[in-house]
């Protein structure tokens, strides 16, 4: 009998979230403070609001979250015009070398796990993740 997708996938993401975090110990990182950075390398966030509905993450956490990649000069945060409210996040320098030494190791990690594919086989496993995300949140 095949197993449902969704336990499979349930089941991978735990081990390769189990295997990340130690790089991204490393790295000084926790798996959130990544994702929010790697977020804001694609681009700044208008709003703390807008950062937490495209990570899927819950905005009433995303401020503690925030507050301690602010203190570590990983990011920064300013009150944006007209809505002197709402603020516009944006990596720092620092925060960019600290996401590009975290992804470093991650991509290092990936070649490990996907090692027993063929590049093609990889290329293939991304693009139909990628399409299957697309189409389950699209």
């Amino acid at each position: 009998m095949q197993e449902d997708l969704a336990a499979l996938v349930s089941r991978l993401a735990r081990r390769l979230r189990a295997a990340e975090e130690p790089v991204l110990a490393r790295a000084g990182l926790t798996m959130w403070e990544y994702v929010t950075l790697a977020q804001l390398t694609r681009a700044p966030a208008e709003s703390q609001q807008a950062l937490a509905a495209t990570m899927g993450y819950d905005k009433t956490r995303l401020i503690t979250l925030l507050d301690g990649l602010e203190q570590r000069d990983l990011i920064t945060r300013a009150p944006e015009p007209p809505d002197r409210r709402a603020h516009k996040v944006r990596l720092t320098p620092a925060g960019q070398r600290s996401f590009a030494a975290a992804q470093r190791g991650i991509r290092e990690l990936e070649q490990q796990l996907l090692a027993p594919l063929a590049p093609p086989e990889r290329d293939a496993l991304r693009e139909s993740l990628a399409r299957l995300d697309g189409a389950v949140t699209g």
